[in-house]
């Protein structure tokens, strides 16, 4: 596992053991949207990597709707923490 997947999960696990709730995986979905975006500024014509973006930034959609539903304080606190637009 790399340094920064480290540091990520530290930082927004519930638990010692955390490495699935649904905090850690939007963070570390935000962190990859986050690197393939500036990738795809520079790369225009990789259509591959656009595909995977989409996908991931579904798939982050669909946990905070998932954690706003489940718990509104805590997908308050993440969207805050990751400053994301919602």
């Amino acid at each position: 596992m790399s340094t920064a997947k480290a540091v990520l999960i530290e930082q927004f696990r519930r638990k010692i053991e955390d490495t699935g709730s649904p905090e850690v995986q939007i963070a570390l979905l935000s962190e990859r949207i986050s690197y393939l975006t500036t990738h795809l500024k520079s790369h225009v014509k990789d259509h591959a990597s656009r595909r995977g973006l989409i996908m991931m930034v579904n798939k982050r959609r669909r946990l905070l709707e998932y954690l706003n539903r489940r718990d509104p304080d805590r997908y308050r606190e993440i969207v805050e923490r990751l400053s994301l637009r919602k």
